[in-house]
């Protein structure tokens, strides 16, 4: 657009608005930094009440009550544990909000349960095979919970004193020879004499006196908890957490929970590093090419997992896999599938479509529902979602300029539920952010018609484009 951006003309008056075409002005320096919103960053959750029936609104969500309420079910019969060896498919047009589902679904389900979206083009990776792409995302979608009672020194620090004595390698040198430590809990207190090694560790947690630490005793690891909240100021906004002082004695035994994937504990045993704790396996990730994990090895994996449910050490928690456009994945991908949704530790799997019917990809003579064989078919609830009318989609319109803190003038709103619903919803959406940017650059601090139809200028949507297209063609065949 910058092409078409000029300097208005040295005559014209400074009190004139400026025009629509002219050079934005220097963007205001702030301190405060601006963070990216994402397309569904306003879903919350389904928006269901007690009884599992949806509001009209709620929760982020606009319309699709029908296809919400079935997904409230679903979460119901994932939470119960009753879901396994079974798929969602959500079925519906682009842009009816199939995507919000699944993640509302994973909303509802908790922080804590692993979320692992992928779209069906992403099994055709050069590095790896198909079925180990599909095998990789189901191992990350399985969370494993660890309980570890470990003996650990907790309290707020009161005394932090390095002793140095001089460097036997050096004589001008010196080094720490021990550090002493004062903790203090509800109890009492107590001062600890503690290796060098650990002193780098305090330096590296950025550990002052007046921060609330524990330190293992076996390993002799340190964790930052918090500022204690002795230290609390009247502010409104802190950057600090505070945290209350332990309570019982300093030296105690104190239950830590940890939360892995599956997928974690295979790409650290592919490529071991050291270390016998969990902490130690999570370190051992490496940022390098991607490796296909055997099956005898994620079988060992299952067994030492199996052993530690079994001794109440650790618990299973199934996550959700979402594979978008599953129209894409082909037959032998789609046979893999089977398999997994048959393991015993299978996630929730959650599919989304806007094929009707189709060819089965990777074959020239089946053709299916959605393009996905009657086979894995049968193992799926159907969820469908509808085209948005125009009040909802003035309403989605509305609630997306509230989450981008933009103002719509009279008639925008009416002028962008017509184009959405005319072409699409996404298409009006898209329309928002340039509108204010022209906005903005014509002094205004709300979006006006002449905006969006200047937007409507510009870009166009899918089916203007098309039909331009085709009337360029036709013309050039007559």
């Amino acid at each position: 657009m910058s092409s078409v951006m000029k300097t208005s003309t040295a005559g014209a008056s400074s009190s004139a608005p400026v025009a629509h075409n002219a050079v934005p002005p220097p963007p205001k320096t702030s301190g405060t930094r601006a963070s990216r919103i994402a397309p569904h960053s306003h879903i919350k959750g389904l928006g269901l009440n007690a009884e599992g029936f949806a509001a009209t609104d709620g929760a982020g969500f606009i319309g699709q009550t029908a296809a919400r309420e079935a997904c409230g079910v679903v979460v119901d019969l994932v939470k119960s544990r009753k879901f396994s060896g079974r798929a969602l498919l959500l079925v519906g047009p682009p842009g009816t909000g199939k995507t919000a589902l699944a993640l509302a679904i994973s909303q509802e389900l908790g922080a804590k349960v692993p979320f692992c979206p992928m779209v069906g083009s992403e099994v055709y990776s050069t590095e790896v095979k198909k079925t180990e792409v599909l095998a990789e995302a189901f191992r990350r979608a399985i969370g494993l919970r660890i309980k570890e009672t470990k003996v650990v020194y907790e309290g707020e620090v009161t005394e932090l004193t390095p002793t140095e004595s001089e460097n036997p390698l050096s004589g001008y040198g010196k080094t720490v020879s021990h550090v002493v430590v004062g903790l203090k809990t509800v109890r009492g207190t107590k001062q600890l004499r503690l290796d060098p090694s650990i002193y780098e560790a305090i330096l590296k947690e950025k550990i002052q006196v007046g921060d609330v630490i524990y330190i293992e005793a076996n390993s002799g690891a340190v964790k930052r908890v918090g500022r204690s909240d002795a230290y609390a100021s009247s502010y409104d906004l802190e950057s600090e957490t505070y945290v209350p002082l332990p309570k019982g004695d300093v030296h105690k035994q104190k239950e830590l929970v940890q939360d892995v994937t599956l997928g974690d504990l295979d790409a650290a045993n592919a490529r071991p590093q050291g270390g016998q704790d969990i902490m130690s396996v999570m370190g051992s990730l490496v940022k390098s090419g991607r490796t296909e994990i055997t099956e005898k090895l994620r079988r060992e994996v299952n067994r030492v997992v199996k052993g530690y449910v079994d001794q109440g050490v650790a618990e299973v928690v199934p996550g959700v896999v979402f594979i978008d456009e599953v129209h894409m994945l082909d037959i032998e991908c789609f046979t893999y599938l089977n398999a997994l949704l048959e393991s015993p530790m299978a996630p929730t799997v959650v599919l989304a479509t806007n094929r009707g019917n189709a060819l089965v990809r990777g074959t020239t003579d089946i053709y299916a529902p959605h393009g996905i064989p009657v086979d894995l078919l049968d193992r799926c609830l159907i969820v469908r979602t509808t085209p948005y009318e125009k009040d909802a989609i003035a309403k989605v319109v509305q609630l997306r300029a509230n989450v981008e803190g933009l103002k719509l003038g009279d008639g925008v709103l009416d002028r962008l539920a017509q184009k959405g619903h005319e072409s699409s919803l996404r298409y009006a959406l898209q329309l928002l952010t340039p509108a204010s940017i022209l906005a903005t650059i014509a002094g205004r601090k709300q979006i006006e018609l002449e905006d969006i139809d200047e937007m409507g200028e510009l870009f166009l949507d899918a089916k203007t484009s098309a039909d331009i297209i085709s009337q360029h063609q036709d013309s050039e065949a007559s």
